[in-house]
């Protein structure tokens, strides 16, 4: 089963995919694609790895190439978030670059097909305005794109505002 939770900037959208991860089964793996920039960041990882080990999570950290990745095990994979995934795949200059979208969409067809369950959590794009300085509109439609194409493969699409889960697709497990 694919879910996609979608949400604006701590929407809860987080807590509420994690919230269906610890309803699905065994084992669980979190794929994490946030990059690892400075000590800060170190930390930050750190404290998060601390926090999911306790849910009885693995840690998987992707920052690109999502196609190339095997998992060590199957059951649920939550991925956190496609927003970074994103960023990473257009602006590291190991990443994908205009093909990001495309790249991270075989990406999610890797991982699907290597567990039961995945949860992709994503942030909403494009309802804070429509002129954006610089690069920005390229990333919003990358992540637009990538978003669309997920709703469209998933079981389950859910939008978290203020903490409150609103099924678009599919229904509660």
């Amino acid at each position: 089963m694919l879910t996609l939770v979608i949400g604006g900037a701590a929407s809860g959208k987080s807590a509420f995919a994690e919230s269906l991860c610890l309803c699905a089964p065994l084992p669980r793996t979190y794929l994490a694609t946030m990059q690892v920039w400075d000590a800060e960041c170190a930390a930050r990882v750190a404290k998060h790895r601390a926090m999911r080990a306790e849910k009885q999570f693995d840690t998987v950290e992707c920052p690109l190439h999502l196609a190339r990745l095997t998992l060590p095990r199957c059951g649920t994979v939550l991925l956190e978030d496609l927003g970074n995934l994103a960023a990473n795949e257009l602006y590291d200059p190991d990443g994908a670059g205009e093909n990001a979208a495309a790249a991270i969409l075989r990406g999610i067809e890797n991982i699907a097909q290597q567990c039961e369950n995945l949860i992709l959590v994503s942030n909403e794009v494009f309802s804070g305005g429509a002129d954006y300085a610089g690069d920005t509109d390229r990333y919003l439609r990358t992540l637009a794109a990538v978003n669309n194409a997920a709703a469209a493969r998933a079981d389950a699409v859910v939008r978290v505002v203020c903490g409150i889960p609103v099924y678009y697709k599919g229904s509660e497990r």
